[in-house]
């Protein structure tokens, strides 16, 4: 590589100093000292530089080799892309259609089950109703019954006491020594029999409110459970409306 550089030192230096053709750009150099040059260059240049040039002429038909593969694999793979796409676009087409219909059945379900839990409930409620009511009159029964009893209990005593107290009133009257004695002691059986018949009027009333109470609180628990059950039916509400791509399961 040193000859080369050297030729073309020399090359430089007899073209610089070569005469000059007037009225031109050109110059008059020594042709021969110029093709001995030329002919040291020829012979200094590496073997290298031939295979070079013949590996850069042989890229071009590898390019051009590597630009046809890369347009068939490129054709190719979009051939198959496009084959993919068409395939996931009809499975996914497929599940939609599978996932609407499990969603509209299962809505149905829930739709049948929610009206059988309503009828179910409504029975329910109408046959607590109905226990309440008649236990409101087995208990009305048996009070207005006890009551009477204790009227009639009352009566009896009330007559009875008025009846010794005007026995007792007329015997004392007989005798003059113990008429205002008499008169008094009749006076307080009077008195004590009607103090005996309001009690028993009131233990009587009492009674009576107690069972009512009693039975009052028996329907209040009745009518919260109806409250109760009706209030999960309203909470749980109408179905839920999905999109068509996704409808998520209830629960039941």
């Amino acid at each position: 590589m040193y000859r080369v550089f050297g030729a073309l030192d020399e090359l430089v230096a007899i073209v610089e100093e070569a005469r000059g053709v007037p009225m031109t750009a050109g110059c008059i150099v020594p042709r021969g000292d110029v093709l001995d040059l030329l002919d040291d260059i020829r012979e200094a240049i590496p073997s290298e530089l031939d295979d070079a040039q013949d590996v850069l002429d042989h890229r071009d038909k590898l390019i051009n080799d590597a630009r046809d593969s890369a347009e068939h694999t490129v054709g190719a793979a979009s051939s198959e892309a496009e084959t993919t796409i068409t395939n996931a676009r009809e499975d996914a087409d497929r599940m939609l259609r599978d996932a609407k219909a499990q969603a509209d059945r299962m809505v149905a379900e829930a739709k049948a089950h929610a009206e059988q839990v309503v009828t179910e409930a409504q029975a329910e409620a109408d046959r607590t109703i109905t226990g309440g009511q008649r236990e409101f009159e087995a208990m009305t029964a048996r009070a207005r019954t006890e009551a009477n009893r204790l009227i009639e209990s009352g009566n009896a005593a009330y007559e009875r006491a008025v009846s010794e107290g005007v026995a007792e009133q007329q015997r004392l009257v007989s005798e003059s020594e113990v008429v205002h004695a008499s008169q008094a002691e009749a006076n307080r059986v009077v008195d004590a029999a009607h103090a005996e018949s309001e009690r028993l009027r009131g233990e009587c009333d009492q009674y009576v409110d107690a069972k009512l109470a009693e039975f009052e609180e028996f329907l209040n628990g009745t009518i919260r459970s109806v409250h109760r059950g009706r209030q999960r039916l309203r909470d749980a509400g109408p179905p839920p409306q999905f999109a068509p791509e996704e409808r998520p399961a209830r629960r039941r």
